[in-house]
């Protein structure tokens, strides 16, 4: 069995989820709950899926396991984890959302949510716990195809009005913006959410077959994709999300995608946040802004909420949290143009994409003019796939263990100045240049991020980063 909780959720091979192993781990997450009070015997439990081949099959599995254990399953459909989250912190429920986000489709996974929110770390490792111990208990293991009453109109509904009072009904109007549907589950509401604000909508690229997005790392050809479409259609934006609708993908009217931390720090000002908590990955110029405080964090939610949570504790307003993926989450209720919007901290990617369209609109600018009032340093990311756990382990204790080596292993790109250990490696060269080395927590790969003046020197930097790690062996 080689599924293990990563910077979101349970995650694994398809092929590992289906079946015992989604009984046993949600088993062990309700018996978890009802051990720690948090949930008592009837109380429901909302379910939802991406559009995943595997995803059906693994959410009737734990409604099965769920109804088992004396609790109540509702089945909220196909909806982005957002919404799943919102639903039930507003009928009082625990959650379970499975998706592998933006991994490919022969993985898979599943978060799984409190009735206040996220599970946090601590949780991860009860229920980590208690699978182990439950591991040869043939109840807990027992796979059935449930079902449960449906309210995925309900969800909807809920989450849509939200995003209704974020931007005034015509506050796009004449803007025309694509919305690159592939096979998110946030495709329909994206289109519903955006002609609401004024704006002319283009679905584009629909897709029956589940593709991978990932907003962190977008691929060449998506990004080429996205450049036909603006110049084909004239669009001043284009959207998009990641699998299960909690990470956005913004792109200008020339098809290049805004980076998520940028998407962050436009929301920050939007929402006029007090206290930012967001990991180290994010731009490091986030502290020059000055119109908020920044807590940084190992990359994954659970770590951003728990940076949230520890400032609300000490008494701080206007808190929110994202990563360099553009997930927003609001740690603290908010308010836009005097109307509430209720904290939701989980990864939510329609809050982003409205305050970066509905800023760039009150300005009366386009989105890379927008983009241009920022003197962020350019940052860049991407990611070496199928790169084995057991290598990017070994890398890890190897530069972390040693300057010598570090240094040697950096020594083609220029000399170490300081060093973060915070999560994975995050280097400043002494000509100011950052270039950062972390682990997926998802899926075997290893991520490059890099910061520098500007982009041919970031371009520059971020191949020789992949360069060194394919060449490197232990």
């Amino acid at each position: 069995m080689s599924v293990k909780f990563g910077t979101s959720g349970l995650r694994g091979l398809s092929t590992d989820l289906v079946g015992s192993v989604s009984a046993l781990y949600s088993t062990a997450f309700a018996r978890h709950m009802l051990d720690s009070g948090a949930l008592q015997p009837g109380s429901p439990v909302v379910i939802a899926r991406d559009f995943r081949p595997s995803s059906p099959e693994i959410a009737g599995t734990i409604m099965a396991a769920i109804k088992r254990l004396g609790l109540q399953p509702i089945d909220c459909g196909t909806i982005p984890t957002p919404a799943l989250a919102l639903y039930g912190a507003s009928i009082g429920a625990a959650g379970i959302m499975v998706t592998g986000s933006h991994i490919p489709a022969d993985r898979n996974g599943i978060k799984f949510y409190r009735p206040d929110g996220e599970v946090n770390k601590s949780d991860e490792e009860a229920i980590t716990r208690l699978a182990r111990e439950l591991a040869d208990d043939a109840e807990a293991n027992r796979v059935e195809a449930g079902s449960a009453e449906n309210r995925e109109a309900e969800a909807t509904k809920l989450f849509v009005d939200r995003n209704f009072g974020i931007l005034p009904a015509d506050a796009l109007k004449g803007k025309r913006i694509g919305i690159y549907q592939h096979s998110s589950v946030a495709r329909d509401m994206l289109v519903t959410v955006f002609e609401h604000c004024g704006a002319t909508v283009f679905p584009l690229g629909r897709s029956e077959q589940f593709i991978p997005v990932d907003t962190e790392a977008v691929s060449p050809d998506t990004v080429s994709q996205l450049a036909r479409w603006a110049d084909k259609l004239a669009l001043d934006a284009l959207l998009s999300t990641d699998g299960d609708g909690d990470r956005p993908l913004v792109a200008d009217e020339r098809g290049t995608p805004l980076r998520g931390d940028l998407l962050g720090l436009i929301a920050a000002r939007f929402l006029k946040a007090g206290v930012v908590a967001t990991p180290v990955t994010s731009n490091s110029g986030l502290e020059q802004d000055g119109s908020f405080t920044v807590h940084r964090t190992r990359v994954g939610s659970p770590f951003v909420i728990a940076a949230m949570e520890e400032a609300l504790t000490d008494g701080k307003q206007g808190v929110i949290g994202f990563e360099a993926n553009g997930g927003l989450m609001l740690g603290s209720d908010l308010e836009i143009s005097g109307k509430k919007i209720a904290a939701l901290p989980t990864r939510d990617s329609f809050l982003p994409a409205l305050a970066a369209l509905g800023t760039a609109a009150q300005r009366g600018v386009s989105l890379s003019a927008l983009v241009d009032d920022f003197s962020l340093p350019m940052a860049l990311s991407d990611r070496l796939e199928n790169y084995a756990s057991e290598r990017s382990t070994a890398l890890m204790a190897e530069l972390n263990g040693s300057r010598e080596a570090l240094d040697g292993f950096l020594a083609p790109l220029g000399t170490v100045q300081s060093v973060s250990e915070i999560d994975g490696l995050r280097v400043t060269l002494s000509d100011g240049r950052v270039i950062h080395f972390r682990p997926s927590g998802n899926a075997p790969e290893m991520r490059c991020y890099v910061e520098a003046a500007d982009k041919d020197k970031a371009e520059s930097l971020l191949k020789q980063g992949l360069s060194l790690l394919r060449a490197w062996s232990a």
